[in-house]
């Protein structure tokens, strides 16, 4: 039952209206890997991770499908799966995806909208991969014929741009568009007449290329079969056929063979010979076989009769057309004359007989006219005369007379700076003028000159189509613009070439954030400035001053007083960035104010900087060095004390440590006296002095003191007092020492061993001869 009354909640929230806040809006491009970022949901929405999770934030959807997932640790919002934009939205022209972001307690929730961005992942397609058409030759220049065009399931630039064929040849070009009714058209154009003579048939490609980066392409292979038409009239293997024959020969002999051609395929090439004229044989003597040429005898010939004999012979294919220069009548009805109407570039002069040589008056320009069309009468001598009229047409062949043309004198094209490496920026494209390889185009870059500036290497351009790519991405700070001359050349022999300046312009982003120039930042601590309590609202305090390396808008830079210890003591100028008072001074505001001043730009998304500084509230100026020094030190009082409290605590076990030595050694020093140890035995002492007194150097015996200094450099003997011959020699009078009645050896010692500046002290060389056990 609960979990039924949080769904209801949840519908009856859903059906409620949308509070007219804006949504929360965020793009991301579609096949993006899982986890990738989409956006911090949790800060745009003016919340803090702590609060999404205290609150049990989740995502709904409309459709109940999760795209996206909320990482409530962080507040990021980022892709749950694969994303596919043609399988989302298909070929809208947007794809976006809305859900909420729903809150409890309160129950509270936010409209989210993530526009899904296409990329290019698919190929243009057509819709048959081989095309045929069947086009009769001489078919006029301009007939087009349609083509289905390619489809793409990307949109925008990612869909198909433009189309070309490859290989390029002289007769078809593609042309594409949209016509009124919006709808795409692709067509091959012919260029120039087809001549199935010259060419039966033809094969080649159309490339469909849609504008993504880098493009993706797709092909239909076209053939092209040439229909025949009866344009070619047979021609005969030689002018003139010689035969010599025998008189009297047999009926049916073959005499000769003439032969015949005709370039047309089929009917339009078969060729029946006819025999025109037998000259001076009022009975033709003569016969053609009309499938083989063979020219046979119908009777015997007779040389006296006549010694030669002149034949005309017409050759004729199955559309009609047929070879003859002859004129049937003989004498002045049989003499012709041919003459060209109405040309000006072409003149006809007499070769041979009834033969004529087509020439050129001057010079032609294939580009002006490509084709003509000739018609040449003939006539006869006769009276009235007879004529014929046959039409000629004459292509002009093409030389490398044309360099290549570029559309525009100069071209602009612009990228983003930071942009991605090898990006399509624009095309350049020049035409020419002749046909073939003589118009066929490459693009490249020109050399730069030695008085030239070095120019960038980060531009290359398509020899093939001219289109124009950034190699590597481009910062605007270092680059804003450069430019490049391409160069397009034709293939003919020698090669015509022409230069175009491409000037390429880099467009900033916003990709730098603000510099504080003062108050400076450098040394960590905020500089502070001086204020008099008796300052009035509006008074000046200082001036933050901050610069953008972006250009336009993104370097248009706005000041916020982001914290301060009293906010309502301080405005900051949104234009200027200048910190004035808001309010006078009063009692309780404290000495020392502390401000963090914001410094956005205007860029999408901005960049943003601070600026820390403090203020001194102060009376009289001339106390400024108190409350300056306080500051300085203020800081470093916590890391102060504790180096002050390691260093007393260290002193303190150091001299714990000493006096335990010290004492220590006192202790022991102590003991060691009251062992009573003695410079020499009591034996060893009382020989001595036995054998001192027998040698007469000691007259009497002296007890001496020892009177020891620590650290002394020269200690010594001290003389106290003469010892009474009476007494033992091991018991001498007891000196005082150091301490009150404690004992010390004593030692004899002779006259001779005295010191001689001081009879009463022994000297050093006896002091180091003693030993001490």
């Amino acid at each position: 039952m609960a979990i039924a009354r949080q769904v209801l909640c949840v519908c009856a929230f859903l059906s409620l209206p949308h509070a007219g806040a804006e949504p929360i809006r965020y793009s991301v491009a579609e096949e993006a890997e899982s986890g990738s970022l989409v956006g911090k949901l949790a800060e745009d929405a003016g919340l803090t991770p702590a609060q999404l999770s205290a609150r049990r934030a989740r995502l709904v959807s409309d459709d109940g499908r999760q795209h996206f997932r909320l990482d409530r640790a962080s507040g990021r919002l980022v892709v749950a799966g694969r994303l596919d934009r043609e399988e989302l939205c298909g070929q809208a022209a947007s794809c976006m995806l809305p859900f909420e972001l729903l809150l409890a307690e309160p129950l509270q929730f936010f409209r989210v909208e993530v526009a899904l961005e296409d990329i290019n992942d698919h190929s243009p397609l057509f819709p048959e991969e081989r095309v045929r058409f069947d086009i009769l030759e001489r078919s006029d220049p301009g007939s087009r014929f349609p083509l289905e065009v390619a489809r793409d399931l990307d949109i925008g630039s990612n869909t198909v741009q433009a189309y070309s064929i490859s290989p390029e040849n002289e007769y078809f070009s593609v042309s594409y568009g949209t016509r009124l009714t919006g709808k795409k058209y692709l067509e091959l154009f012919l260029e120039k007449p087809l001549d199935r003579e010259e060419q039966a048939e033809m094969s080649f490609s159309v490339i469909a290329e849609d504008g993504g980066s880098p493009p993706r392409s797709g092909t239909t292979q076209i053939k092209i079969v040439i229909l025949d038409v009866n344009d070619n009239a047979p021609i005969f293997t030689k002018e003139v056929y010689i035969g010599q024959v025998l008189e009297n020969m047999p009926e049916g002999s073959v005499v000769l063979t003439v032969l015949a051609t005709d370039q047309d395929a089929g009917v339009n090439g078969d060729i029946s010979y006819q025999l025109s004229q037998a000259v001076g044989q009022s009975d033709s003597a003569f016969v053609i076989d009309p499938k083989t040429g063979e020219i046979k005898l119908t009777k015997p010939l007779d040389f006296e009769a006549a010694a030669t004999h002149e034949l005309s012979v017409r050759a004729r294919d199955g559309g009609g057309l047929s070879e003859s220069a002859r004129d049937r009548d003989s004498g002045a009805n049989g003499k012709i004359s041919c003459a060209l109407e109405d040309q000006l570039l072409f003149s006809l002069r007499p070769a041979y007989k009834n033969y004529y040589e087509l020439v050129t008056v001057s010079a032609l320009d294939r580009e002006e006219t490509a084709q003509y069309v000739l018609s040449v009468t003939a006539a006869d001598a006769g009276s009235p005369p007879l004529t014929t009229t046959q039409t000629f047409t004459v292509d002009v062949s093409d030389v490398n007379d044309n360099a290549p043309v570029f559309n525009q004198t100069s071209y602009t094209m612009y990228v983003r700076e930071n942009n991605v490496p090898t990006v399509f920026v624009g095309a350049v494209s020049a035409a020419d003028a002749d046909v073939g390889l003589n118009a066929k185009v490459t693009y490249s870059l020109a050399p730069a000159q030695a008085a030239e500036r070095p120019r960038c290497s980060c531009i290359s351009v398509n020899s093939e189509n001219g289109h124009v790519f950034v190699l590597r991405p481009l910062d605007y700070e270092h680059l804003r613009q450069t430019e490049v001359t391409v160069v397009a050349s034709d293939a003919g022999s020698p090669p015509l070439r022409a230069n175009v300046t491409v000037r390429l312009v880099v467009l900033d982003e916003n990709d730098n954030a603000p510099l504080v120039l003062y108050p400076g930042q450098e040394s960590g601590a905020a500089s502070s400035e001086l204020v008099p309590v008796s300052a009035e609202a509006g008074y000046l305090i200082t001036k933050v001053v901050a610069v953008d390396a972006d250009s336009g808008q993104n370097s248009w830079l706005s000041y916020h007083l982001l914290r301060a210890t009293e906010p309502g003591l301080f405005t900051v100028a949104v234009q200027s960035g200048e910190v004035r008072l808001r309010r006078p001074v009063t009692d309780r505001d404290s000495v020392k104010q502390k401000l963090v001043v914001l410094v956005r730009d205007n860029g999408q998304p901005p960049l943003s900087a601070t600026a820390a500084l403090s203020a001194l509230l102060l009376k009289d100026f001339s106390d400024v060095r108190l409350p300056h020094s306080s500051a300085a030190t203020e800081e470093q009082d916590g890391s102060l004390t504790t180096y002050l409290i390691i260093s007393l605590v260290f002193v303190s076990l150091l001299f714990l440590i000493s006096a335990a030595v010290f004492v220590a050694r006192k202790v022991c020093r102590r003991k060691e006296l009251q062992a009573g140890h003695v410079l020499y035995g009591a034996d060893n002492l009382q020989s001595g002095l036995a054998d001192a007194a027998a040698a007469g150097t000691l007259p009497r015996a002296y007890c001496y003191e020892i009177s020891l200094t620590t650290g002394s450099g020269n200690s010594e003997f001290k003389f106290l007092k003469p010892i009474l011959p009476s007494l033992p020699p091991q018991h001498c009078a007891t000196g005082q020492g150091p301490e009150e009645g404690q004992d010390f050896p004593c030692v004899p010692v002779s006259t001779e061993d005295m010191a001689p500046d001081n009879p009463g002290t022994l000297s050093a060389r006896q002091f180091n001869a003693l030993s001490f056990d």
